[in-house]
């Protein structure tokens, strides 16, 4: 059976929770009404949203996509799927080392001065927080159009 996205139902938050808590996001702001879910045999194999944030950006965030499905094209399934609903910018928080994958999508990596004011304020305290670890968060953005 292929690949189906649909948009998920409340039936699917138990499921998207799971998924993004064990793939290492951030759980806070899973609020199921912005996710789709890529299914297949009637199983849930990933997940995404677009996230808004009080000052007006939108955030591609939460992708996630179960161990045994990774690679196999199913974040990139979702991650269209979501720029294709989406008319406005689209910005993104990912490990440095991811910058090379969302480029594909057209996003571009921001310097700290072209924040929006979501990101600037939380970016220094999580970079700082993460720095231990040897974990560098950046922020990319794709243009409208």
């Amino acid at each position: 059976m292929p690949l189906t996205l649909r948009d998920a139902t409340v039936k699917d938050q138990p499921t998207i929770r799971r998924i993004v808590r064990a793939a290492n996001i951030n759980p806070t702001g899973l609020d199921w009404p912005r996710f789709i879910v890529a299914e297949d045999s009637g199983a849930i194999v990933g997940v995404g949203q677009v996230k808004p944030h009080r000052d007006g950006t939108r955030e591609l965030a939460s992708i996630a996509v179960i161990p045994d499905r990774q690679g196999q094209g199913v974040g990139t399934a979702i991650i269209d799927e979501l720029l294709r609903r989406e008319h406005g910018t689209v910005h993104l928080t990912c490990r440095s080392g991811l910058q090379g994958y969302y480029e594909r999508f057209g996003f571009k990596r921001l310097d700290t001065r072209d924040f929006p004011p979501y990101f600037a304020r939380r970016m220094p305290m999580i970079n700082t927080f993460l720095r231990p670890f040897g974990i560098r968060i950046i922020v990319m953005q794709r243009p409208s159009g």
